[in-house]
């Protein structure tokens, strides 16, 4: 998984519009803490919308 939060924004909307219907599912096919991701995207000025299963 990408270290730079802009990168790992790309690659994680890309997973949740291709592969997954929610982050929780996402993080736990990735052995990931979903509270890791959002942290890390929320530093960037990103939020994870659940409606629409994607970071904005």
């Amino acid at each position: 998984m990408p270290n730079d939060p802009i990168i790992l924004f790309s690659y994680i909307n890309t997973k949740l519009r291709d592969t997954y219907s929610s982050l929780e599912e996402l993080c736990r096919s990735e052995c990931v803490e979903p509270e890791e991701i959002i942290e890390k995207l929320s530093s960037v000025g990103y939020e994870y919308d659940k409606n629409q299963n994607r970071f904005v």
